[in-house]
């Protein structure tokens, strides 16, 4: 399986097992504030380098269950959580796990919690996933905050970045991005 794949190649329904890698609540490294963060399973890019090289098995974990779901729940109702973080494994590829937490969070709290959510695709390759009719990416994609883009690039990694790991991935404002059809910023708040 190639590492950049064309639009549409890369489905959640043939490939997620729904199965998810890990779950921290209450972390201070995955976005800003305290967080709540759900590692899912499964990631076909593959960056040479990366941190969670266990997690690219779209069979490594435990399934998402209702009991894990409701703990996620229960956790980011505390009131010290900003708000909930995905990362992988490729979230966009896990999309129906994702979707089903981050649709809880919106129901319970609306927009007071944010989602963070890291991907190995950039905005504008998950655009033309979405021309391609996918879907479900669009609808992980419009309940975002914050989206940190691009593959994990081991020749420009730098430490010395907030919330990123090589100089090639962007930390973006999802809704102004959508609004303006191209990639913008985010600014810490």
């Amino acid at each position: 399986m190639a590492h950049d794949p064309r639009p549409g190649q890369w489905r959640t329904a043939t490939l997620s097992s729904d199965l998810v890698a890990d779950y921290k609540p209450f972390v201070m490294v995955d976005g800003e504030g305290v967080r709540c963060s759900l590692y899912v399973s499964g990631c076909p890019f593959a960056c040479a380098g990366c941190f969670n090289e266990a997690a690219w098995s779209f069979r490594y974990g435990r399934p998402f269950d209702d009991e894990l779901e409701e703990r996620i729940v229960t956790d980011l109702g505390h009131e010290a959580v900003q708000g909930l973080s995905l990362l992988g494994g490729e979230p966009f590829l896990s999309t129906r796990v994702c979707l089903r937490v981050v649709r809880r969070l919106r129901t319970a709290h609306g927009r007071a919690k944010d989602v963070w959510c890291w991907t190995g695709y950039t905005f504008e390759e998950l655009l033309a996933e979405v021309d391609a009719g996918q879907q479900d990416k669009l609808e992980l994609l419009t309940e975002l905050d914050v989206l940190v883009d691009g593959r994990f690039e081991l020749a420009a990694r730098d430490l010395s970045l907030a919330f990123r790991g090589s100089r090639n991935q962007r930390v973006l404002d999802v809704p102004r991005s959508l609004a303006a059809g191209s990639a913008v910023s985010w600014r810490a708040g």
